[in-house]
């Protein structure tokens, strides 16, 4: 064969060889760095996909062996054509050893982390999972706030971590560390409490705190509180939260609407502890070393030591333990005299972080966390430079190309979570980088002379006047924050509904065409990282449920509220979505919804329309039906501009009104058409749409929250399944009622430890007259299956 007709000679084979050696190059010239993100890899993929890890240890390899062979091919190919004698032995190198170091790297990180996980998700708790329990918890975080009443946290229970949920108004949730006492029923973990590490959820009304956890970590609890009390002299309570947020990572201090207009304007990082605070901590302390006189390596020390402490003292969470690492790892190269490498820092983080806790990948603040980071990395040093060569100061460039770099990597991680992407962040962020070093600065100091508030007489009072001076300095920069925030919130456009493949192409395009070939080389290493990662994350861990082949109704536990879904086959009504910390989207992927026809709204009431928004955001919708009567609530807005922004029809709900899907015909009997004026401040229960959906020759009513009142004005069949009105509250005239319907189950959509005494006695004994009765709070979600002969197939999922 001439050399002209061989498809691996010419300019091909040049351009293809000078490519694949540049890569293996940069590799070869790096190879703690290639093992390091090889091991991270091991560990994304052990827990969730061991298959990508064996065969990206089979691809690794195969080119460890390929280099020999090409060798021998090439040489055997320049002998035929006229290259040195055949008879000339040729050379055969012995396969690189790095290829297989990546692999066994790659294969031990699968295994540590799914023995990780193994060990993580052990639990001694799963025996009790359904009953009701009265036990001591320790909170492991600040609790977080439901706007409609009640809270959230992850406790320990035992040792093991549980989602505590806590019912009703409290003036303060107890505060990190704090032993509480709660009674309620023991749950198997949803999606969220998962995600978040906890083997069960706990629902109490109430609890009651008994003391404070003592050793190291009460001592640290007993830091941040003072910090904490510091960092709130003097401020109002939006200035105190983001000062707290940005000092601490607390953003659950942060005024619920102000926590919405940093989220729109693409600010919320702010308050999320992160590689800025870790920065600008070390900043501050080089100076205070170089003040008190110190030498380089005791600057450094003292620098090591304050990230030791902050990192716990800031929550901990997959951000700052990244920034942590990091920032120690640079550190520690200073102290020994070597240049530090922030990608072997960066992989180092990875691989700590993914060691501790391997599911933490799956938490969008770990994963915002570092594709952050890499942005910068790659993105921001090119976008800077053609900055500075378009004449811009250098300064402003340098956070520009930051802050682009930084919103446009992240936006498809955002999009993919929350559906979302703003198109403020990048002016809002750059407008708002002028403020962050000195909050942080003097916040810093204000939250470490807070620890001295409690010496008492003329130390003290002189400590709280400088606290009181710091945090009232504080107080212009953080009101100029606040004031991008609210401002970049509410210009038109700020924020736009997107799916995140739109999002990922955009950035995609971006990356590819301003990153420059240096930036992509030095990325080498983290792109089996990436590979590995996005393919194990994007592996299902389980089968989805699938969809009904017949008839079902499905009482879903949504705590105090309602939620009712009805399917036949692959149609799917939702009527209500509960409060909105219910995990309504979760209950629904668990039934095998993908999509809804109609999603009904029944009236204005935060436990049936406030996961309303929640729906008809995060799935694909074909209609809403409400009945909130021109009512504006939070969930009922909120709900309204997410079908506006998907071009979802709203149609209001009345008497008459006929909805055929399939085989299912949807009846709504209430409210009656009636002008707007009549029943403003009525009693919203009184105007709840009540359904009527028949199939496949059975019967089911609905009734939200109308009782008797209504019902009795109603023309009324007998049906097969009704959900009782409104929780089951007292009714008087529920007997005649269910002497009307004569059904053969009912259900009542009641959250467990409710304050209201639901179910009353009094409903309870007309029940007795139904064959059969069944309860969210007792029994969890409950499915009913229409069986081919006829029968009600019940099932209870507690």
């Amino acid at each position: 064969m001439s050399p002209s007709r061989s498809p691996f000679s010419g300019s091909r084979v040049v351009a293809l060889r000078t490519l694949a050696g540049r890569g293996h190059a940069h590799v070869a010239a790096r190879p703690l760095h290639a093992v390091v993100y090889a091991a991270v890899a091991g560990l994304l993929c052990g827990p969730r996909a061991p298959g990508v890890a064996v065969l990206f240890a089979v691809v690794l390899l195969g080119a460890g062996a390929w280099g020999p062979a090409a060798t021998l091919l090439r040489r055997r190919r320049a002998s035929v054509d006229g290259g040195p004698a055949s008879g000339t032995a040729p050379e055969i190198r012995p396969a690189p050893a790095l290829p297989v170091v990546l692999a066994l790297a790659l294969l031990l990180g699968a295994v540590v982390g799914d023995a990780r996980v193994a060990s993580l998700e052990h639990s001694r708790l799963a025996p009790e999972l359904g009953r009701t329990v009265s036990e001591r918890l320790v909170v492991q975080e600040a609790p977080r706030r439901s706007r409609f009443g009640g809270w959230s946290v992850i406790a320990r229970l035992r040792g093991e971590p549980v989602l505590l949920r806590v019912g009703g108004e409290v003036d303060r949730p107890p505060p990190v560390g704090s032993i509480v006492r709660a009674e309620g029923r023991l749950r198997p973990p949803g999606d969220f409490a998962a995600v978040r590490g906890a083997h069960a959820e706990l629902r109490a009304a109430n609890v009651v705190v008994e003391g404070r956890r003592g050793g190291v970590a009460g001592a640290l609890d007993a830091t941040r509180a003072r910090a904490e009390t510091a960092l709130d002299r003097g401020l109002g309570p939006a200035a105190a939260g983001l000062l707290r947020g940005m000092v601490l990572g607390q953003d659950d201090a942060l005024p619920e609407d102000t926590r919405d207009e940093f989220r729109a304007a693409g600010l919320s990082h702010l308050v999320a502890a992160s590689g800025t605070n870790v920065v600008l901590l070390a900043a501050l302390a080089m100076v205070l070393g170089t003040a008190l006189g110190l030498g380089l390596s005791g600057r450094l020390w003292l620098v090591l030591a304050l990230i030791a402490i902050y990192v716990p003292l800031a929550g901990g969470g997959a951000s700052i333990q990244r920034a942590g690492i990091m920032g120690a790892a640079a550190v520690a190269a200073g102290l020994v005299g070597r240049p530090g490498s922030r990608w072997y820092a960066l992989g180092l983080a990875a691989l700590v972080t993914l060691t501790l806790d391997p599911r933490a990948a799956e938490d969008p603040g770990w994963q915002l966390s570092f594709v952050a980071v890499v942005s910068l990395l790659v993105l921001a040093p090119g976008w800077r430079a053609a900055l500075v060569r378009r004449g811009l100061p250098a300064a402003l460039a340098e956070v520009t190309a930051m802050t682009a770099a930084a919103t446009v990597a992240t936006a498809p991680v955002v999009a993919a979570h929350f559906g979302q992407a703003s198109l403020v962040g990048i002016p809002a962020n750059v407008l708002a980088a002028p403020a962050v070093a000195p909050v942080m600065w003097l916040g810093v100091v204000a939250a470490a002379l807070g620890q001295l508030l409690a010496l008492g007489g003329p130390a003290g009072a002189v400590i709280g006047v400088v606290v009181d001076g710091l945090d009232a300095a504080c107080g212009f920069p953080l009101g100029y924050l606040l004031w991008v925030g609210s401002t970049a919130a509410a210009l038109p456009g700020a924020v736009v509904q997107t799916g995140p493949l739109v999002v990922c192409a955009t950035a995609a395009v971006l990356v590819l065409m301003t990153a420059s070939p240096r930036a992509r080389r030095a990325a080498a290493p983290a792109a089996l990282l990436a590979a590995a990662g996005w393919v194990a994350l994007a592996a299902p861990a389980s089968a989805p449920a699938s969809a009904p082949a017949g008839f079902r109704v499905t009482f879903l536990d949504v705590g105090q509220g309602d939620a009712t879904l009805v399917q036949d086959g692959e149609r799917a009504v939702l009527v209500d979505a509960g409060l909105p910390d219910a995990g309504i989207l979760e209950l629904l992927e668990r039934a095998g919804v993908e999509r809804l026809d109609l999603f009904v709204a029944t009236h204005a009431s935060a436990d049936h329309e406030g996961g309303a928004a929640a729906v008809v955001g995060g799935l694909p919708v074909a209609a809403v039906l409400s009945g909130l009567d021109g009512a504006s609530t939070p969930g009922g807005d909120a709900m309204a501009a997410a079908a506006a922004a998907r071009g979802i029809r709203v149609l209001p709900a009345r008497a008459g009104q006929l909805l055929v899907l399939g085989h299912l015909r949807i009846r709504v009997l209430w409210p009656r058409p009636a002008p707007v004026a009549s029943h403003v401040g009525a009693d919203p229960n009184e105007r709840a749409v009540v359904l009527e959906v028949e199939a496949r020759g059975v019967r089911t009513l609905l009734t939200a929250d109308a009782e008797s009142v209504v019902l009795a004005q109603l023309a009324l069949r007998p049906v097969d399944v009704m959900k009782v009105s409104h929780h089951g509250s007292a009714d008087p005239g529920l007997p005649a009622v269910l002497r009307r319907l004569r059904p053969r189950v009912a259900g009542i959509e009641v959250g467990e430890g409710n304050s209201y005494g639901h179910p009353a006695p009094s409903t309870l004994d007309a029940l007795t007259a139904v064959p059969v009765v069944v309860r969210t709070d007792r029994d969890g979600s409950v499915r009913l299956d229409l069986t081919e002969s006829g029968r009600w197939e019940v099932r209870a999922h507690a």
